[in-house]
């Protein structure tokens, strides 16, 4: 019994530690949920943990689910906690940003945001 309490206590302590042990998106740009006048040329992602670029990918999309990155995802050359992709000209509307990274302690995270183009 006494085994199991110490197992517990040592689980409830390093809880909190494990929990910070992922890359979580911190902020992008453009910004989450945001609305910019006119179409950005790239996508930056940045992450509360250093990512494994080989494992690390990202995807933007229409409402129609179509493909509207250049496929040049990469995590730049010292900046190990930013993911960048470039995009094709985006007409005005709405995309998806679907992000899946590993972090380099080898925790996979993913996540999908919004954003709009307003147009002119």
């Amino acid at each position: 019994m006494r085994r199991a309490l110490v197992l517990a206590a040592a689980a409830l302590a390093l809880g909190p530690r494990l929990a910070f042990a992922h890359a979580f998106l911190d902020h992008a740009s453009p910004a989450v949920g945001s609305s910019v006048p006119t179409a950005p040329k790239s996508i930056t992602l940045w992450f509360t943990q250093d990512l494994e670029p080989a494992f690390s990918q990202v995807r933007v999309t229409n409402r129609a689910g179509q493909r509207v990155d250049a496929g040049n995802a990469e995590v730049p050359q010292g900046k190990p906690d930013e993911l960048q992709i470039g995009l094709k000209p985006l007409p005005a509307g709405t995309y998806t940003v679907h992000w899946r990274v590993v972090s380099v302690d080898t925790h996979t995270t993913e996540g999908t945001f919004t954003f709009e183009v307003a147009g002119k």
